[in-house]
């Protein structure tokens, strides 16, 4: 793996790049938050190790910076700090794992290794259909770089046709993405739906690309 360290404490700094090096890790150690940030920003990782406080800007800061710019790096939490509060405020800031100091580098490298799985386990965070792209972390939708505003529902409907990838899909089967997996309602407020985000994408240049095949639903057709 590829390891950013962004700890300004030389001793734990130094033996946790040492540690990871050891086990065959390649590692890039950092003292300060605005290097952890630009360090992120200019190279991809496999993960990173980050500590709360830091000089320049903390760690919760950086770890903002980085998921408020659409980093998805793994990250996890490396601190003095380990009351139940601090923790959530760490995972709710963007974290994946936190771990308390002091620590034991074999626990360390278990939570490496699976956050790392986790991430190669989840789905992509981006998604597209032509040029219309869909940013599933951020909830945004753009044609052609240029952003397309849709209400939570239209997004999902979107993203359901999305991945799908050219195949006619049901009014129920969107009823059931939608709403509940036991849909038994009526299927006509889907049309309600359909409708309206196929002005929002014409009015954005998309075109028509979401097409209803009569009497089984919809398909959604690449967008130029």
């Amino acid at each position: 793996m590829k390891l950013l360290i962004i700890e300004d404490d030389p001793v734990i700094g130094k033996s946790v790049t040492r540690g990871l090096r050891e086990a065959f890790h390649e590692c890039r150690w950092v003292r300060d938050g605005q290097a952890g940030i630009e360090a992120a920003q200019s190279d991809p990782f496999d993960a990173i190790v980050l500590d709360i406080l830091l000089p320049s800007c903390s760690g919760l800061e950086v770890l903002r910076s980085l998921r408020s710019g659409s980093i998805r790096t793994p990250v996890i939490l490396l601190t003095a700090l380990g009351t139940v509060e601090e923790r959530v405020a760490g995972l709710k800031a963007g974290a994946d794992d936190y771990l308390v100091k002091p620590f034991a580098f074999a626990e360390l490298l278990a939570r490496l290794d699976a956050v790392c799985r986790r991430t190669a386990d989840r789905p992509p965070a981006v998604v597209s259909s032509g040029s219309l792209c869909l940013d599933l972390a951020a909830h945004h939708v753009t044609h052609a770089g240029h952003e397309i505003d849709l209400t939570p529902t239209e997004f999902s409907l979107l993203e359901f046709l999305i991945r799908h990838g050219g195949n006619v899909v049901t009014r129920k089967m969107l009823c059931e993405h939608l709403w509940d997996a036991d849909w038994e309602g009526e299927t006509n407020v889907i049309e309600v739906h359909i409708n309206r985000l196929r002005g929002k994408l014409e009015k954005a240049g998309a075109g028509s690309p979401i097409q209803t095949i009569r009497g089984r639903g919809y398909v959604l057709s690449a967008s130029g």
